[in-house]
């Protein structure tokens, strides 16, 4: 719901009930991973998406009759070449659903999961998508330090659950991810979904990830400007105030006159495994230190650019302030996929291919030379509790 957390809350702040549908399961080529929303207002206008267009029809219809009953479901969404006109995904992939009705003031954790997305607060919330009937859309929202809301009225018959949802929901958040969880009722962790259990779907919200780019140079601005557009917050770092400045990156979301090792020393407690760093300088003064310890780090993605020679005699001088071999291959340099790219923008391309590509699992082959799966960072399908299909 992030991406339509802005029209959510205003909506929410007017007092206005509407419905949210999320994509709670994937798997095969599906076009949205779990997260993507769409929602509807009682007056019928609806923001966001869920599939790109396949069935977006359809899951609108889903939100008007949640907002008219009352009643959450969910919704299984597949390909189907028996029924020309059957509401499936062209793309071949399955798609769940899950519809959920809004009564701003009805429901804490979700109240507070509103105000704390559009805040900037970091929040998990956890909602019951499968299992009994009493606790279907039931929520629980977590922040670092507090919890709302509460699966049942009557807390006391379903505390165990409701401390191994708010452990789960804490953990995923910490971890930034978004996903399902199975749980007895008891609150422990279950195999596979049945009687006695139930799946929640615990959507984490973190701020957006970084990317530091190290060296105020042309190509850093078109890396910029792609990574603005991949979603990341970006910074761009270097120690020169004549080329660090805010007119010449306009696109960056700060610009710091620093020398690099220095800055990326005082964002410690700021970068985590979701962090990219770009280091363009390719000047040994900037690189190294800075290279050092960035290598050192739990970050996603560090690459830097220059030349091969430049790259043996990066990994050289790597080598002589103590990195292990381990340690140095973890950098991609030189930066970027082989596109035969040349000015700024097409490096920039290059390297977002590459990051992408890292973060994903991707081959970094066309898709038309292979015939396997399109999405390699989906693992095995995730399985929910037995919708009734849509689509076959």
């Amino acid at each position: 719901m992030q991406d339509i957390a802005a029209q959510l809350h205003a909506w929410h702040a007017s007092g206005r009930s509407f419905a949210v549908a999320s994509v709670v399961g994937v798997s095969g080529s599906a076009p949205r991973d779990p997260g993507a929303a769409l929602a509807v207002d009682g007056a019928g206008e609806a923001v966001g998406s869920v599939s790109g267009g396949c069935v977006e029809g359809a899951v609108y219809e889903l939100c008007r009759e949640a907002i008219a009953t009352g009643r959450p479901v969910l919704e299984r969404f597949g390909f189907s070449d028996e029924d020309a006109f059957a509401v499936g995904l062209t793309c071949g992939g399955v798609l769940d659903v899950f519809v959920q009705p809004v009564t701003p003031g009805a429901d804490p954790a979700i109240d507070a999961g509103i105000a704390c997305v559009a805040s900037g607060t970091p929040v998990a919330l956890a909602r019951v998508i499968a299992g009994p009937a009493a606790l279907l859309g039931a929520a629980v929202a977590v922040t670092a330090d507090a919890r709302h809301g509460a699966l049942s009225p009557a807390p006391s018959t379903t505390a165990p659950l409701e401390r191994a949802v708010a452990a789960e929901a804490r953990a995923m958040l910490e971890a930034g991810r978004t996903g399902t969880v199975v749980l007895g009722l008891d609150g422990r962790p279950c195999d596979e979904t049945g009687q006695g259990s139930v799946t929640l779907f615990v959507e984490s919200y973190v701020p957006a990830p970084r990317m530091i780019v190290f060296g105020a140079i042309d190509f850093a601005a078109a890396v910029t400007r792609i990574g603005r557009f991949l979603g990341y917050r970006v910074t761009v770092c270097d120690a020169r105030p004549v080329f660090a400045t805010e007119r010449r990156f306009p696109d960056a979301d700060e610009v710091v006159v620093d020398w690099p090792h220095r800055y990326l020393d005082s964002q410690l407690d700021r970068i985590d495994g979701r962090t990219v760093l770009c280091v363009l300088t390719h000047d040994a003064k900037f690189d190294i230190p800075l290279l050092e310890r960035a290598l050192r780090l739990p970050l996603g993605y560090v690459g830097a650019m220059g030349s091969r020679r430049t790259h043996r005699d990066r990994a050289a001088r790597l080598r002589e302030v103590g990195l292990t071999e381990a340690e140095i291959a973890r950098l991609r340099s030189p930066i970027g996929l082989d596109l035969g790219a040349r000015t700024p923008e097409e490096t920039a391309v290059s390297v977002a291919a590459e990051i992408v590509a890292h973060r994903r699992g991707g081959s970094c082959l066309p898709l038309s030379a292979g015939d396997g799966p399109i999405h390699h960072d989906l693992a095995a399908p995730q399985e929910s509790a037995a919708p009734r299909p849509h689509a076959a």
